[in-house]
């Protein structure tokens, strides 16, 4: 298994710095990224608004649960805590789909990491971003695999409109071509 989508979020604290070390964390692995969007919080808990940003990483060499592992391990160093859910954060890192080697989906029931991400189909927060990373990005669903513009075009309006675009970017990592390490 190597390629995933990745959600990542933050309302707490620098939140562009916190969705650009996701960015640097996984350099090289990250083929492609989305603009930075701003969201109100979802889950009814009082709070600021988000930054949200999709990542398309890729590596053979790392499976689903290793996928998770980083992202838990970029939230640990972002100073995450887990102390109210859908509370504020320093930064959320979600597995939203993988593909093994073969491109196929992977498809997993297991509570630790449900594939694909059980609730990505009816959240614009991470819809559109993955489709401004991704355009021609489909999502397995319960009617098997379904393009995330079709799954945009099925959410309430309010919640499309609730995705608005910055004029903030995440930055790529630019891999060291001169030979030098540095």
């Amino acid at each position: 298994m190597s390629r995933a989508v990745l959600s990542i979020g933050s309302n707490v604290g620098d939140r562009l710095a916190h969705l650009q070390s996701v960015c640097d964390g996984l350099a090289p692995a990250v083929q492609s990224v989305s603009a930075v969007f701003a969201t109100a919080p979802w889950g009814g808990v009082a709070q600021e608004d988000f930054f949200n940003a999709v990542l398309v990483v890729d590596d053979p060499d790392v499976d689903a649960d290793g996928w998770l592992r980083r992202g838990h391990e970029l939230e640990a160093a972002a100073d995450r805590t887990r102390e109210v859910r859908w509370g504020p954060r320093t930064l959320d890192v979600d597995v939203v789909a993988v593909e093994d080697d073969d491109g196929r989906a992977v498809v997993s029931d297991d509570p630790v990491l449900t594939l694909p991400h059980p609730r990505a189909a009816e959240r614009a927060f991470v819809l559109i971003p993955w489709l401004d990373a991704e355009p021609q990005a489909t999502l397995w669903t319960a009617a098997g695999a379904t393009s995330v513009i079709a799954l945009v075009e099925r959410l309430d309006r309010a919640e499309v409109d609730g995705v608005r675009p910055t004029d903030r970017t995440l930055a790529l990592p630019t891999p060291d071509v001169s030979g030098t390490g540095t």
